[in-house]
């Protein structure tokens, strides 16, 4: 399935949503940091959203020190955000 790059209007509705996510715009994705209590709280949150990703079968680029997750989301193929983007900071939004 052909998954098309968001309008920037489009974009801007779909951020309105998603108060925490910020756009970053040199490569047209959205980042979000999580802040934990500890390790074993960042990397059980890493491994739900792993498990969602999975399933949706679009994958976060990440990184995690110690009490941290940093997130973002673009889709490659769409050469931008797009509504996968979406869907998938708003499910992880749903884990927090």
């Amino acid at each position: 399935m052909m998954v098309t790059r968001l309008t920037e209007g489009l974009r801007d509705e779909a951020l309105a949503s998603l108060p925490d996510w910020t756009h970053e715009s040199e490569r047209d994705a959205i980042v979000r940091r999580f802040t934990f209590k500890d390790f074993g709280e960042a990397f059980g949150f890493m491994t739900r959203v792993a498990l969602l990703a999975e399933k949706a079968d679009h994958h976060p680029e990440w990184s995690n020190v110690w009490n941290r997750v940093d997130v973002l989301l673009t889709t490659h193929d769409a050469g931008g955000l797009s509504t996968r983007d979406i869907q998938m900071a708003q499910a992880i939004d749903a884990l927090v």
